[in-house]
């Protein structure tokens, strides 16, 4: 998954997205990627977010979810 494009095509649909990567839990050998997606399309504060090890794992997780929420993502 490109996720440039990923992000790019959710902020174009009013959603804020957070990738971030955490230099201390990556040393501990802990989930380092955070992916924190919220914003207009979300009712009640709601967002959709999970902490894993890798981007890609992120992705595999929220995408999805995203989607279910009628959110159109790039392949």
């Amino acid at each position: 998954m490109d996720v440039v494009r990923i992000m790019e095509s959710l902020a174009e649909q009013g959603v804020t997205v957070l990738l971030k990567a955490d230099a201390e839990r990556m040393r501990e050998g802990m989930k380092p990627w955070t992916f924190v997606a919220s914003g207009a399309p979300f009712h009640e504060d709601l967002l959709v977010r999970t902490d894993a090890v890798s981007v890609e794992a992120c992705l595999d997780t929220c995408v999805p979810r995203l989607r279910e929420f009628g959110l159109v993502i790039p392949e």
